[in-house]
């Protein structure tokens, strides 16, 4: 019975190493791949078809959703819909109307007013009837317009210097009206253009649009502004959406802090490795963080391979990495304690023993 539960303890010891031998390993295993596919389906069930298509072409450049015939379909499905007149019309009028859009037909139409300063008279004039009115005016929306204007005729003026104040004006109104402007912003753009009033210029206000235009060439570009807390975090998702492109919404959505934080090394790393790291969710691009990208890439596909052959693998992957290493290492030392031949330590020490005192007898005689 002893025996056996040596024998025990040793394969428990022996697992012990490999979990901490192959902690990275079992990392990903433990991980799989996000499947868009739910995601997608809840966008659609709120018409959100742009964000849809967005969020699923992130997914279709990875084999495993691409040869998926569930999301081929709902790709044909998005894209169908997406490209009718009707639908394109819709946004359009949308973007000229309401100043908002979430295609990107809708929002050039939304900039294009506002480019002729139709967009920005029509806000200032819907804000002086409200005051009018004795109705709540919007702050925001107001300084906006007053920016608006100005940035027009420095655009005259300059020749289109000025294009990224007139965007970031549009951008930014739009943002307001969808809820999706933060706070910190709305107070900075007051106080923005009451030097802007004062001034008549736009030196105050130019490197805060400078950033919100980057964002604004960047398809959902309204979704990473409203997650800024202030100017460094702006000035960081502009960087962001640099690095990432059309991609950028999408890839913060999955990765969130995680992917922001790897941006700044997309030049060590490839910004398509950290792509694919982003497919495993957060836990792929902490990992990708720890071990580097040729390391992850081969871990990574070692991990596909695996996986493919079941869910019972990253099922003993979860339970293993629960286990704390303290705990592995304990394991481990039981193991050896058990099996070290205690019995001819213990001979070693008696025969030396002996030795010293047969010595130490024959220097007393």
């Amino acid at each position: 019975m002893i025996r056996i539960a040596k024998f025990v303890l040793l394969g428990l010891a022996i697992i012990a190493v490999g979990v901490i031998w192959q902690q990275t390993q079992l990392a990903m295993l433990a991980l799989s791949q996000i499947d868009p596919v739910p995601k997608t389906r809840e966008l659609l069930k709120d018409d959100h078809y742009a964000d849809a298509s967005s969020y699923l072409e992130f997914f279709m450049e990875y084999d495993y959703v691409k040869n998926n015939p569930e999301a081929q379909a709902l790709w044909q499905e998005i894209e169908q819909v997406r490209g009718s007149w009707n639908y394109q019309a819709a946004k359009i009028g949308e973007g000229v109307l309401q100043g908002t859009s979430d295609e990107t037909s809708g929002q050039v139409a939304s900039v294009v007013s506002d480019f002729f300063v139709i967009g920005d008279l029509r806000d200032l004039a819907n804000q002086g009837i409200n005051a009018a009115q004795g109705e709540e005016v919007d702050e925001v929306l107001t300084a906006l317009a007053a920016i608006g204007v100005v940035a027009t005729a420095a655009q005259i003026a300059s020749a289109g210097t000025a294009t990224p104040a007139k965007v970031g004006v549009s951008v930014l109104k739009a943002a307001r009206k969808l809820g999706q402007l933060p706070a910190w912003l709305g107070k900075a753009l007051i106080d923005g253009a009451k030097t802007v009033k004062q001034t008549n210029k736009l030196d105050a206000v130019n490197d805060l649009f400078a950033d919100v235009y980057v964002l604004a060439k960047t398809r959902g570009g309204l979704k990473l502004l409203s997650s800024t807390a202030d100017t460094n975090a702006l000035r960081q998702m502009a960087t962001f959406a640099k690095t990432f492109g059309q991609q950028s919404v999408v890839l913060y959505q999955v990765g969130g802090q995680a992917a922001i934080k790897l941006a700044h090394r997309a030049g060590e790393l490839g910004a398509d490795t950290i792509k694919l790291a982003a497919t495993f969710g957060q836990g792929g691009l902490r990992v990708l963080d720890k071990v580097g990208a040729i390391k992850f890439v081969k871990i990574a596909s070692r991990t596909a391979k695996m996986v493919h052959k079941g869910d019972l693998l990253q099922l003993i992957a979860k339970l293993l990495l629960i286990l704390p290493i303290w705990m592995l290492y304990i394991v481990v030392l039981l193991g050896a304690a058990v099996w070290l031949p205690w019995r001819w330590f213990y001979r070693f020490i008696q025969r030396d023993s002996a030795t010293d005192s047969i010595g130490v007898h024959a220097r007393v005689n």
